[in-house]
């Protein structure tokens, strides 16, 4: 049974081991999350070093499966500062070692990354995924809404190029927008 809870900064760091092992097995699996063949230790630890000061910062939400006593899946949500999208967050780096592929994972660490945007105040998220990847097949399954394809977007970590399709989700109490600002002139 898998425990799905919210890392700090702090924890993210103490479990580097695990996040890294997961971030090299995905990447290493052929998964297009932004890093390139050859994946090294080194660029997965200054990743999750990236990560847990976002955390502390406030800017990213940052959400783990523990089965174990081992993290086996991760995600976050950033969290946009712009001051015209205070209602907007982006899923990212939906991972989950294949060991711990089929088990629910990614349904429930994105319903636990959903919650804990709303509970920031997001009511929109939006992400970006590998057209055709399995990971493409989870998100309309869990009620995200297809908005497109783009081609050559990125790169799979082999160097071949990678088409992305945009999805968006609606959480928590949309039109709660706030009221516009009226200026004299």
């Amino acid at each position: 049974m898998a425990t799905i809870r919210m890392l700090n900064s702090e924890e993210t760091l103490s479990a580097l081991p695990d996040l890294c092992d997961i971030l090299s097995d995905c990447v290493n699996g052929g998964a297009s999350v932004g890093f390139m063949l050859p994946f090294t230790d080194r660029e997965a630890t200054a990743f999750w070093q990236k990560v847990a000061k976002s955390v502390d910062n406030g800017d990213t939400i940052h959400v783990a499966a523990e089965m174990d006593g081992k993290i086996v899946g991760t995600v976050q949500v950033g969290l946009a500062d712009k001051p015209n999208q205070p209602h907007r967050g982006d899923l990212m780096k939906l991972l989950v070692h294949r060991r711990a592929r089929g088990l629910g994972l990614s349904r429930k660490l994105t319903e636990r990354a959903e919650a804990e945007a709303v509970a920031k105040g997001r009511t929109l998220l939006v992400l970006d995924t590998a057209t055709g990847s399995e990971a493409e097949a989870i998100y309309p399954r869990l009620g995200w809404q297809h908005v497109g394809v783009i081609p050559d977007y990125a790169l799979f970590p082999d160097g071949r190029y990678c088409d992305t399709t945009i999805f968006y989700k609606r959480i928590g109490q949309v039109g709660s927008q706030l009221p516009l600002q009226k200026t004299d002139g």
